[in-house]
């Protein structure tokens, strides 16, 4: 099948992908626009892996005010150039994610921030509970590590389900713009403030 410029530039609008990749994708996928998207996709997280390690010396302190002006969000956002720390792509993330801390109030950043303590009683707790339930003492151990995922998921900003999106994690997001823009990105820190809480 012929690849068309037109084919070219309706995958480079879905994808944000550069010219030449959105044409390799295409004949790879000969023609086929959807396998395209998800050959990007894979390409883009494989880039955007090999990134991860790069240091964040440039970014934005984003601010957030919901509409009742009950809840704020201060987001320190970093990558590696003040160009694209201008950029409409890397601030419409920072948007994304201060949503997301106002509205679903991570404790933590990532599992790896989680205080020791915390997790262990976390464990405690969901081993008693799934021994008292009588499951069998062969899944004992399943079960508290998906209470565990659980825990992270509902805790841990990266590991959030994002609320707008469809399944994908906040880290997810990070990572489909590392591999739009070339750069690393990097939650610094954030805080969320909130009347009566």
């Amino acid at each position: 099948m012929a690849i068309t410029p037109d084919m070219v530039k309706q995958l480079r609008e879905m994808t944000g992908a550069g010219m030449m990749d959105c044409k390799n994708a295409l004949v790879e996928s000969k023609g086929d626009v959807n396998l395209a998207v998800e050959l990007l996709r894979k390409k883009g997280v494989a880039k955007a892996a090999k990134k991860i390690d790069r240091v964040t010396t440039q970014g934005i302190v984003y601010s957030y005010i919901h509409h009742n002006e009950k809840v704020g969000v201060l987001l320190v956002l970093g990558c590696e150039t003040d160009f694209v720390a201008r950029t409409q792509d890397f601030h419409d993330l920072a948007k994304k994610i201060s949503l997301q801390i106002a509205s679903m109030s991570p404790r933590w950043l990532s599992k790896e921030d989680v205080p020791e303590d915390i997790l262990s009683k976390e464990k405690e707790i969901y081993i008693e509970e799934v021994k008292a339930s009588g499951k069998p003492a062969n899944i004992v151990d399943k079960i508290v590590e998906n209470k565990i995922n659980k825990f992270y998921e509902e805790n841990c900003l990266l590991d959030q389900i994002y609320v707008f999106g469809e399944g994908e994690k906040v880290k997810d997001l990070i990572t489909q713009v590392i591999a739009k823009i070339g750069e690393n990105i990097k939650v610094d820190k954030f805080t969320r403030y909130a009347i009566g809480e």
